[in-house]
């Protein structure tokens, strides 16, 4: 079963819950946080026969599965998935028709921590949103006066099989506690449910599904299998997933396996996850990794392990107290993400380049996981600088509208009153500050703080929502309102010590208060210093944001927000200029990433770009051609290059190999993106998160410009959302083929151009209606509009 169409409005939600109350299970104690276990609820009603559908409608805090008859609803995974719960969380409804019979009916819940009350993010602290979790559910049928079921006092709950359930330590279940009567209305050790506070009881909140649910994608069998010492196996799934592993033989009665979920082994052999021990900064201390399954047998057959109350990020899967006889030939890794729809495929002559595409595709699906994460295993946080970063390329591979404007209003609900946005989105210290040091001086850091502004941009520019935009455009204007008056605010004490009097453009110079900068250049390390002059780095987003922001203001008419982004972001030109923009177009600070938003984000003068881009291609092959750049700025690394004329430079950058590269990843053998460059060294050991898809950004230009299908950079209204298109392919230098193919609003896009014989074809097709401009290899150009079109011209490299 699947679930049905999206509830029209809030108040059908309503409707679909109605006489329902919040319940809690019974716990007079509440363990320690990573060891609770999840709780069963349910109740039992009697049901005659009537040809009309009957329909189970829920939401918790926390994340349930429900069941009817002892047979599991629906498919979703992880319901009701992640969100800012205080401003929404959304009811799911299932025809559960066929799953009722004359008589008496069950239904019940497994509900466990989740988000809601997990440990979470990168310090890992519990109680996130509340201390307890809580179920509200009704069972309905069409016509009828009253529901056939929901939840109130009279319902009842006990601990269940599930003895520990934590979405970052893991899950484990004593199959000898499962009773198969509990979902049947039998067995013993149940007490009435626990009543709601009324502030946790409010029904405002409560929204139809908005975006497509986590379900289970694929199932991958291991590639190998190791037994690195008596009693341990170790599965290599071949690829890194988020997700779990399903076994369905668990071994005599007693048996007690313990699965340890990594990335990566270490030299004896057995995964480590040393790596991803996430450093607590309230008590400066290193965490556990977590990620640890366990499972202990009732020894009967048809017993199956499936841990889907927890995920994890891995490749590898260490099972210890394996007994020899247990087989495990049906083990499989289950891959849980969002069912976001395939839109873009990429495919070229290099297979390495093809490689590359599919390793960033697969770094995506790890991420996906209901909101947008920075890694699936050390933090699984909505990071809102990565999907920053990412959004735009993941337009390219998935249907990722819906999924971004749901992570958008969490946004909105945690911006502070100020117009700062935390690091993290959800955040479960709402729009306020936690009391943590370092998650209150980070909010409102540059580049991640811009994801209010950039990340509705790109939507706007890949789907065309004139809606959607208006919706997000007060979000992107408070953000914009609150870098202003941080520029406007203070100046960097070593620019007071060199410079007493400030000039006048320093209004707009936004060179105080924590920015992370670039984040994870090569050779520098990490040290997040609120002391940093990042002035050169958050100047510029400051003007990128807010001249977007101008353009969104003026597509949905509203004049006023318009002229205010407009004359900040013109301050924030002037400002960047001054300070870091010399006479001969090189920069004050040089790195190759402050070079790559200097043309990225159009900050250097038309007449001065083209040495700008020299310097940066220099900057480049001083490093060997590899790249220098950290999270913000290397998915726009090879753009501004190649739409520079730095065309060789590009290429040569993207082909190259060693570290730091992206082929330099594949070759050290990643199957999803790193979050440093050398995350696996020369020995083996690694470093941080092996799924960190920043840098997979990368794979945008392969669609853009080694395809040459893109969009307009500023779309004019009408423009937006693939009406009209730019294919202009920039063949590498060893390349002889490569297409993009799209699907979008307006339909199926393809492009694909061949050299053979020293003949370069080019053939575009378009959906009718879309315009496009067509510019060849030779100069040439031609406008074109619907249909199928060819073109031809000598291939000259």
């Amino acid at each position: 079963m699947t679930m049905t169409a999206p509830l029209p409005h809030t108040e059908t939600v309503a409707r679909a819950l109605d006489g329902a109350t919040w319940v809690s299970p019974h716990e007079p104690e509440i363990a320690p946080a990573g060891k609770r276990p999840a709780y069963l609820l349910r109740t039992s009603f009697t049901w005659q026969p009537v040809d009309a559908p009957v329909t189970l409608a829920a939401t918790a805090h926390g994340i349930y599965e429900a069941f009817v008859n002892g047979v599991r609803v629906g498919d979703e995974e992880l319901a009701p998935g992640f969100t800012e719960y205080r401003a929404q969380l959304e009811v799911s409804r299932h025809d559960i028709t066929s799953l009722m019979r004359p008589g008496t009916n069950t239904v019940a819940f497994l509900l466990s921590d989740g988000w809601y009350r997990g440990r979470h993010g990168f310090e890992r602290r519990a109680d996130g949103w509340g201390d307890r979790t809580a179920l509200l559910a009704a069972v309905t049928q069409q016509g009828a006066d009253a529901p056939l079921a929901a939840t109130g006092p009279a319902w009842e709950s006990r601990p269940s099989h599930v003895v520990r359930a934590d979405l970052m330590d893991g899950q484990a279940v004593d199959m000898r506690q499962l009773d198969p009567a509990w979902f049947l209305g039998g067995g013993e050790g149940f007490a009435p449910v626990a009543p709601v506070a009324r502030g946790d009881a409010g029904t405002a909140r409560l929204v139809p599904p908005s975006a497509p649910p986590v379900r289970r994608i694929e199932e991958l069998a291991p590639t190998a299998v190791t037994r690195p010492r008596a009693g341990t196996v170790v599965l290599d799934l071949g690829q890194n997933i988020n997700g779990w592993m399903r076994l369905t033989d668990l071994g005599p009665a007693g048996t007690r396996l313990v699965l340890t979920h990594g990335e990566t082994l270490d030299a004896d052999g057995v995964v480590t996850t040393e790596h991803l021990r996430a450093f607590q900064f309230s008590t400066g201390t290193l965490l556990d990794a977590g990620q640890v399954d366990e499972v202990i047998s009732a020894g009967r057959a048809g017993d199956v392990f499936e841990p889907r109350h927890t995920t994890h990020g891995f490749r590898y899967v260490q099972i210890d107290g394996v007994p020899a006889i247990l087989d495990l030939s049906g083990a499989r890794g289950i891959v849980v993400h969002c069912d976001l729809a395939r839109t873009g495929e990429f495919a070229c002559s290099d297979p390495q380049l093809d490689r590359l595409h599919e390793v960033v595709r697969w770094s995506m699906r790890g991420n996906v996981c209901a909101v947008p994460t920075d890694c699936p295993q050390r933090e699984r946080s909505g990071f809102t600088g990565d999907w920053q970063v990412f959004v735009a390329t993941g337009a390219l591979l998935a249907d990722v509208e819906l999924f971004s404007r749901r992570w958008l209003r969490d946004l909105a609900a945690d911006q502070w009153d100020d117009g700062r946005v935390p690091t993290v989105v959800p955040n479960p210290a709402g729009p306020q500050p936690s009391g943590i040091a370092f998650e209150d001086m980070s909010a409102g850091s540059a580049g991640w703080g811009d994801a209010a502004a950039l990340v509705p941009w790109e939507l706007w520019r890949a789907y065309g929502d004139a809606e959607a935009l208006a919706e997000h455009l007060p979000t992107a204007v408070r953000w914009v309102r609150y870098a202003a008056a941080s520029a406007a605010g203070g100046r960097h004490p070593d620019r007071v010590a060199s410079r007493p009097e400030p000039q006048a453009h320093e209004t707009f110079l936004w060179d105080t208060g924590f920015h992370f900068g670039e984040w994870l250049e090569p050779g520098v390390p990490p040290h997040p210093d609120p002391t940093v002059d990042h002035g050169i780095v958050a100047t510029a987003f400051l003007h990128r944001s807010a001249h977007l922001t101008a353009v969104m203001a003026a597509f949905v008419g509203d004049d006023d927000a318009a002229a205010e982004c407009r004359r900040i972001a013109d301050g924030a030109l002037a400002a960047w200029r001054a300070e870091y923009l010399c006479t001969d177009g090189t920069l004050t600070e040089e790195t190759q990433a402050h070079y790559v938003r200097a043309l990225a984000f159009g900050l250097v003068p038309e007449d001065l770009r083209a040495a700008t881009a020299a310097r940066l291609a220099e900057l480049v092959a001083q490093a060997d051609w590899h790249l220098g750049t950290g999270f913000l700025a290397t998915g726009l690394l090879l753009q501004a290059l190649a739409d520079h004329g730095q065309v060789h430079a590009a290429f040569r950058l993207l082909t190259s190999t060693g570290h730091p590269s992206w082929l330099g990843m594949l070759d050290a053998g990643a199957t999803t993106m790193w979050e440093w460059w050398d995350g696996v060294d020369a020995d083996g050991r690694a470093r941080g998160s092996l799924n960190h898809y920043s840098k997979g950004a990368v794979a945008s230009f392969l669609h853009t410009h080694v395809a040459g299908l893109r969009l307009p950079d500023e779309p004019a209204p009408g423009q937006e959302g693939y009406r009209r298109v730019v294919v202009q392919p920039i063949p590498g230098p060893t390349l002889t083929s490569a297409s993009s193919v799209l699907e979008t609003r307006q339909g199926r896009i393809a492009v694909a151009w061949t050299i053979e014989d020293g003949t370069f074809r080019l053939e575009v097709d378009l959906p009718d209606g879309v315009e496009a401009q067509v510019l060849r290899p030779d100069g040439a150009f031609s406008e074109v509009r619907g249909g199928a079109h060819t073109f031809a011209c000598a291939a000259g490299r």
